[in-house]
This record gives structure tokens, sequence and C-alpha cells, in this order.
């Protein structure tokens, strides 16, 4: 989203360097346009022949491509919480975090630029319930991964294994 006015006042946003950076700025109220990137988690669960589990999304961008379960932080949660979250909304998996894996920024043509936190998560059952969001989820070993297009989620599955 492009701001033009102000969304506290509605005053013309101009142009006005703020800590070296050209930003968008109310001159009215002072408002500063910071464009920041969007938070989101990733889910990196191995079952117990150490396969990862990774799923076919039925939604933009990349329908119909591979990736790791996971999805934005809501407001007033935490990255760990939402991890957990999405895991159990697409998969129908409880899961516990064991670790963060890191953090990355990965470039979106649909949300701009995301920060992309990746966790390995450890789950008890892996019976496999999807919602909506998914087409298919299934756990590969490391040989077998499908493509998969999002860089940030490569780099996590690298790390677990």
């Amino acid at each position: 989203m492009e701001f033009r006015f102000c969304p506290l006042c509605r005053n013309a946003l101009k142009q006005k360097k703020v800590d070296n950076v050209k930003r968008l700025v109310c001159s009215k109220c002072g408002w500063v346009y910071y464009r920041n990137p969007l938070p989101i988690v990733i889910c990196a669960v191995k079952d117990k022949e150490n396969k990862i589990l990774v799923a076919k999304r039925n939604t933009k961008p990349s329908i119909n491509k591979w990736a790791l379960p996971g999805g934005f932080i809501e407001l007033d949660e935490t990255p760990k919480v939402a991890c957990l979250r999405e895991l159990k909304e697409e998969t129908g998996l409880k899961g516990k975090v064991e670790r963060l894996i890191g953090v990355y920024i990965q470039k979106s043509k649909y949300y701009g630029s995301l920060l992309v936190i990746g966790y390995e998560v450890s789950i008890s059952e892996n019976g496999l319930s999807l919602n909506s969001e998914l087409k298919e989820a299934k756990f590969f070993d490391k040989e077998n991964l499908p493509i998969i297009p999002f860089l940030s989620h490569r780099k996590v599955i690298k790390e677990v294994f």
C-alpha cells in the first residue's frame, strides 16, 4: 500500500529525509510512513523418520507450489504462538517449538518485503487434516524434496537437515 495522505489527519504527505532515508511525512501532524516488512512465520516439522513436512499451496502467491507451513503473525501474537497456530490451522498438527532456525528477508510481489521467522517444530502425531489454504501436504526425505520457490524456506530446510 502506498500512502498519499496521512491516515491520522488526512493532510497530503511530502517527501522528507528522516534518519537519512527519504520517507513520506505529514507536515501537519508529523506522522511518518515507515515501510516495514510484514512479519511471517514458517515451520520446519520433521517426523520420526527424519522427513520434513512440505505443503502444496492453494493460495497466492505461488499457488500449486510447495512450501513450509506458515503465515502472518497476528496483532498481539508472539512469533512462536503464530507458528504453532498456523501449523494447527493449516495441517491440524499440534506442535512444540524446539528452536529458532533463522530470520530472513523475502521479497514478495504481493506483499512487498517480508520478515520470515523460521522455527523447528516437533510433533507427537502426524495425522494431517488440511484446511483450504493447502492442496496437499507430505513428509519428504532430504533427497526427494519438491521444488520450493521461496528462498527463505529453502534456507530453513537446509538448516534443519
